[in-house]
């Protein structure tokens, strides 16, 4: 395959890193199944660039489930689907694009008495596009942006349930 990046010599980008993390009143069982078991019905509301997202297969969300989404990120429409990598429940959530080169990370920390969690987000766009690389500094500001909003949407979401059973 031909590659413009390594006739210009300009070889692999740096991986673009947002992460954010927040404090949350609840349960780490709470956030998981909102994140993670929940994961179909849930991720567009707290990524409302998420226009389309589907399941690809049945089942319950686990270690393997593959997805296709469609998003509109500052304009400019995407599809891409990704597969769960991670699946430790009340610990872990990530998963990676198989067609674009992503990887998101949900990690939660619960205290020592189950009443709050802290969730570490962490969203990795591991190649820039040769076309957008001039315009990196740009691409890391909306993906610690992005990374930051994120948490603060699943929490947002999550606490406005109420007094919902954690």
């Amino acid at each position: 395959m031909f590659n413009l990046g390594s006739m210009f010599n300009l070889g692999p980008s740096e991986p673009v890193v947002g992460k954010a993390n927040i404090l949350m009143e609840c349960s780490a069982i709470k956030v998981f199944k909102y994140i993670g078991e929940d994961l179909f019905a849930n991720y567009p509301k707290w990524s409302p660039e998420v226009k389309e997202l589907e399941q690809l297969g049945d089942g319950p969300v686990k270690l393997g489930t593959i997805a296709r989404q469609v998003r509109v990120d500052q304009g400019h429409r995407s599809e891409s689907k990704f597969r769960i990598t991670i699946y430790e429940p009340y610990k872990r959530l990530a998963f990676a694009g198989l067609s674009e080169p992503f990887r998101c990370i949900y990690e939660l920390q619960d205290d020592r008495d189950g009443k709050s969690v802290k969730l570490q987000f962490t969203f990795e766009l591991l190649e820039i596009q040769v076309f957008m690389r001039p315009f990196e500094p740009l691409v890391r500001t909306a993906v610690q942006d992005g990374a930051e909003r994120t948490v603060r949407n699943i929490k947002r979401l999550i606490e406005s349930e109420g007094a919902a059973p954690s």
